[in-house]
């Protein structure tokens, strides 16, 4: 689509606006944001638009379509996805050798796992290798409650923080002020760092990283303006 507009502006129903007509989702609802701050964050992304539209350089966007399109109409359905990771979180599965690694990933891990061991009065049981170890009913149970319990606009940054970083005790973690964003990614990539200081670096890998990375910082930012 090529810019068509002159003035991107915010209605008293946080709509965004170009000039007079509202910007619309793929599901072509209203582009309304819950708050005033997220409303400019988004309105500046469609500022910023030069010749054509390029949804690429919008992910504030493309995750306000999704709280809108996707999560809203069924919340209980998306959160329930987010919640599976509550069985299968990268924090539980550790590394028997070298032992070196398993010290970095503990004081890397074990943290975040205490911090949710005491917020959401949980047991966890680490495991060492990748084979699935079902965690306690009443801990998988806590966990999607509080999935369960967010709104479609904060459920919707998460679910990309869940998948990138592979936790969903660390997503958790950081949207409640337990960590914060290097915290977190550098938790998620203990092993591969650990693969890259031993091995070196492939430069697919690193361009991999990259874009996961820009994803990763989008998604914090956004959940952190709702």
């Amino acid at each position: 689509m090529k810019r068509f507009w002159q003035e991107v502006r915010i209605d008293n129903d946080r709509v965004v606006r170009l000039d007079d007509r509202p910007v619309r989702t793929p599901g072509r609802a209203p582009l309304a944001l819950p708050g005033a701050a997220l409303a400019e964050a988004v309105a500046d992304e469609w500022r910023a638009v030069g010749d054509t539209v390029d949804p690429r350089a919008m992910p504030l966007t493309g995750l306000a379509n999704a709280a809108i399109d996707r999560v809203a109409p069924d919340p209980a359905a998306f959160a329930r996805g987010l919640a599976a990771y509550a069985d299968s979180d990268l924090f539980y599965y550790r590394a028997d050798q070298p032992p070196q690694l398993a010290a970095r990933q503990a004081a890397a891990w074990d943290p975040l796992l205490d911090w949710a061991r005491k917020r959401y009065d949980v047991h966890f049981e680490p495991v060492a290798g990748i084979v699935h170890h079902a965690q306690p009913a009443a801990t998988v149970q806590r966990l999607s409650d509080a999935v369960r319990a967010r709104a479609p606009f904060a459920l919707a940054p998460m679910s990309p923080l869940v998948t990138i970083t592979g936790t969903l005790v660390g997503t958790l973690a950081l949207a409640e002020g337990a960590t914060d964003t290097d915290g977190l990614w550098n938790a998620a990539h203990v092993d591969e760092d650990w693969q890259a200081e031993h091995w070196g670096e492939d430069s697919l890998a690193t361009q991999a990283r990259a874009h996961r990375r820009r994803e990763y910082d989008a998604a914090v930012r956004f959940l952190s303006l709702v």
